[in-house]
């Protein structure tokens, strides 16, 4: 036999046992979390047409998506990210009226990327959207979804930071600089290398001025402070006003009540060029990236047909998974079944004694004595 076939291929993984029975609780509880606020389940296609989320990526993510052609020479990728999915079908299904739409999903991604650094090529994510509602409240309901999903799975110690693209998009059209080197810059900062990104404004011919406004983005991390220091950065209106909203968005959060997991960080941006205004991301100790991701992207809907802005997040339950692990958090163990013995002459009589426990919610197997 060839023993290769034993063996999974890089950045996938079996899982089994305990870890399957401890994913589908925290799914649950996640889930039943979001039906609680008035999400309603979706499911969409594990691969799509290649235009669905050709636009919304960078140049260097598309080398990342799994590709593949259909009979009609089609080309077609394994879904990267559910929000241009779930956009899609609401586009087509939804949104005749102005009334807010809400969706909930898990599921599967893939990219297809050669730098794991830890990370894998399959990921299970769960996820939430609430469209055409472009208010305040609609961004504080979100987060407060996302402490509280966190919350549920019994993980207490972590912060939901949240930014603004506008206050970096600003700071951009003052200075001048076009879409693709925005673009590149931004790649390198999402990977917090100032270093990279400077280099390309330099060559860029970007004023000294600017390119040290944009390296400050990464460093304005902090408590609701940390707002108003930045306020003392900028002119343009565009990031004045991304500030502003931050700065009554957090009266909101506080109104909730869970103004004790919030911070700043001015520098959170994405690869993805739908997301437009305010983004989000939670993080805890033990995990070396955002268990969960977020963000308003107001425009994505335009490009299947319908204007509605919108707002999302999901979680990365492979992160979350371990954050729960290394942090000692206890889940509900997984029952060992009931072991029935039986023989020819009372497998009658063991079999109705597997079906009394299985009515009752217990878990029975039948074992034939040796």
């Amino acid at each position: 036999m060839n023993r290769r076939l034993l063996h999974t291929p890089e950045g996938v993984r079996d899982l089994y046992g305990s870890q399957c029975s401890d994913r589908t609780w925290v799914k649950n509880a996640i889930c039943n979390q979001m039906k609680l606020f008035g999400f309603d389940e979706i499911d969409t296609p594990t691969f799509e047409f290649f235009d669905v989320f050709e636009e919304e990526i960078s140049d260097n993510s598309a080398k990342e998506l799994y590709k593949f052609f259909d009979q009609d020479g089609e080309t077609m990728v394994l879904r990267p990210d559910f929000t241009p999915s779930v956009a899609r079908c609401a586009s087509k299904y939804f949104l005749e009226d102005d009334e807010p739409v809400r969706f909930c999903y898990s599921g599967k991604t893939f990219v297809n990327t050669h730098n794991l650094q830890g990370k894998l090529k399959e990921s299970t994510e769960i996820g939430a959207e609430l469209m055409n509602d472009g208010s305040i409240y609609a961004d504080a309901e979100m987060i407060a979804l996302l402490v509280e999903t966190i919350s549920s799975t019994g993980l207490k110690d972590f912060k939901v930071s949240i930014g603004d693209a506008d206050y970096y998009y600003g700071i951009c059209e003052e200075a001048g600089i076009d879409f693709d080197t925005e673009e590149m810059i931004r790649e390198q900062l999402v990977n917090r290398n100032a270093f990279a990104a400077d280099t390309i404004m330099e060559e860029a011919e970007v004023d000294p001025k600017y390119r040290e406004l944009i390296k400050s983005v990464s460093t304005c991390i902090g408590s609701v402070g940390i707002l108003k220091e930045a306020g003392e950065l900028v002119n343009n209106k565009r990031s004045i006003a991304a500030l502003n909203h931050l700065q009554e968005l957090h009266k909101v959060l506080c109104d909730y009540g869970i103004e004790q997991y919030i911070s700043f960080d001015l520098g959170m941006l994405s690869k993805f060029n739908y997301y437009t205004g305010v983004m989000f991301g939670a993080y805890t100790y033990g995990v070396g990236d955002a268990i969960a991701k977020g963000g308003r992207y107001d425009n994505l809907l335009e490009r299947f047909g319908k204007s509605a802005p919108s707002i999302g997040f999901m979680i990365n339950l492979d992160d979350l998974m371990n954050a729960l692990y290394r942090q000692d958090i206890s889940l509900p163990g997984r029952k060992e079944p009931i072991v029935i013995e039986y023989t020819a002459d009372n497998f009658g009589e063991a079999l109705s004694k597997a079906k009394a426990y299985r009515a009752e919610g217990k878990r029975a197997i039948l074992k034939g004595a040796n």
